[in-house]
């Protein structure tokens, strides 16, 4: 069993996903030249990354990516969407990611399950939780057949799931604080120490949350099979 992984650039990493997955992982970077495949191999992970999901130009690899997460969606291969790799999914399949108009969620912020994830075998155990949030852009509209799984304050769109295997995240449940640290001092973020400090205060709190998301995921790729 092995886990495709698509990583868009260096400081947006598998992060905690390396620890936690317990399955191989065949990690592919289509910014240092790596081509996007055509299909995963057991599942599927698409991680963030600062462009937006229609920046074709800037990032070239972005519609050999988005055909690659329809493909997985339509064939049921395992597949977890992560900030940019929702996104990307979100457009493949059908809806609709924009400029959020309420601006920059950042930084630790809590995102709640609704009715639906209690039955989820990815989300069902999460409830209210915290999570590292850096994005601008947002999924406004849900592709066709979706099921809303979590939601927060600030952007109601959190997670969802598309047809039998699929997930897609708004947050970063693979980020560590020193991958959350990079992007704040990179970006030059406003109160970027005090962020920091906050997410690293919350470490245990995180992997708590999203450890066992990552384990049901690795579960899902091994008792799977694409049809």
């Amino acid at each position: 069993m092995r886990i495709t992984v698509i990583e868009h650039e260096a400081d947006a990493g598998p992060g905690f996903l390396d620890g936690w997955l317990g399955v191989p992982c065949d990690v592919v970077r289509p910014y240092l030249g790596d081509p996007v495949p055509d299909r995963a191999a057991d599942g599927l992970i698409v991680l963030g990354g600062e462009p937006a999901a229609w920046e074709d130009d800037r990032c070239p690899w972005l519609p050999a990516t988005r055909d690659l997460l329809a493909r997985a969606v339509s064939d049921g291969t395992p597949t977890l969407a992560i900030c940019l790799g929702a996104q990307l999914m979100t457009m493949a399949c059908g809806g609709v990611v924009e400029r959020g108009g309420e601006g920059l969620e950042v930084g630790l912020c809590e995102v709640t399950a609704l009715p639906e994830a209690a039955s989820d075998r990815l989300l069902s155990g999460v409830g209210a939780a915290v999570a590292i949030q850096y994005h601008r852009d947002v999924m406004s509209r849900l592709p066709e057949g979706a099921v809303p799984l979590m939601t927060g304050p600030l952007y109601p769109h959190q997670a969802y799931r598309l047809g039998s295997a699929a997930w897609a995240v708004q947050f970063h449940p693979e980020a560590t604080p020193d991958i959350f640290a990079a992007w704040a001092t990179g970006s030059g973020l406003a109160s970027g120490e005090e962020h920091i400090a906050r997410v690293r205060s919350a470490e245990d709190k995180l992997a708590a949350a999203w450890r066992p998301v990552a384990e049901a995921f690795a579960a899902v790729v091994r008792t799977s099979r694409p049809t």
